[in-house]
């Protein structure tokens, strides 16, 4: 059974390590994996359609979880609690961001893949305690907002050889966005973004340092 950090059962609220959660959302349940420190900073990740946790890229979201959580920023990856439905996707990932703000969170980046690029635009968009988002491999399916998020910075990267969703779709994401925002394509990389996995590494984690570093 997952336990929640700061319950009479879980960790403290200031332990580091990584910690399965369970979330509650109305008769079920929300899964997750915490990557807990210190600090008011964190990463909100979600997949694709299908859901799960790890992240594209052979497991990019536990990667950088861990990479970066020496150095102050939290993780919480998400899984949805019904898989490729926006509008419950997006409720998931506000739960999400609720129960970071219970721990101390109130600056959070959110980060999504594929569909998930359209859950997290949709939810930064609504979201004051949202510092920045990035959406990878993205759909533009369900991205009207995602003009909304803008002042604060956005970033699309993609694949130039994406077999599922064109890059066309982050060239229309990047057009339809308010500064400030970054486009980073990806030569001979496909939807799964395996191919570029070490610079979609250094990329990420170099934008993520810039958008939580505090002024």
């Amino acid at each position: 059974m997952s336990v929640l950090p700061g319950s009479a059962d879980g960790p403290p609220l200031d332990a580091q390590g990584v910690f399965p959660i369970s979330l509650p959302a109305g008769t079920g349940e929300i899964r997750g994996r915490l990557h807990l420190c210190p600090g008011d900073t964190a990463i909100l990740w979600v997949f694709g359609s299908g859901g799960g946790l790890g992240g594209p890229a052979g497991g990019l979201y536990d990667r950088l979880g861990e990479a970066l959580r020496p150095e102050g920023l939290a993780s919480l990856e998400l899984d949805y609690k019904r898989p490729g439905r926006l509008a419950d996707c997006v409720r998931d990932v506000q739960t999400g961001l609720a129960y970071l703000a219970g721990l101390g969170k109130t600056r959070v980046v959110l980060v999504g893949h594929s569909f998930g690029g359209a859950v997290v635009i949709t939810a930064g968009a609504a979201s004051p305690q949202v510092i920045g988002v990035a959406a990878l491999s993205s759909q533009t399916a369900g991205t009207d907002d995602v003009a909304q998020i803008s002042p604060r910075p956005v970033l699309f990267a993609h694949g130039q050889d994406d077999e599922i969703l064109p890059p066309s779709c982050s060239l229309d994401l990047h057009r339809r966005a308010g500064e400030p925002k970054e486009l980073i394509l990806y030569p001979g990389c496909r939807h799964g973004l395996d191919r570029c996995r070490e610079a979609l590494d250094r990329d990420l984690s170099a934008w993520l340092r810039r958008v939580t570093a505090h002024g």
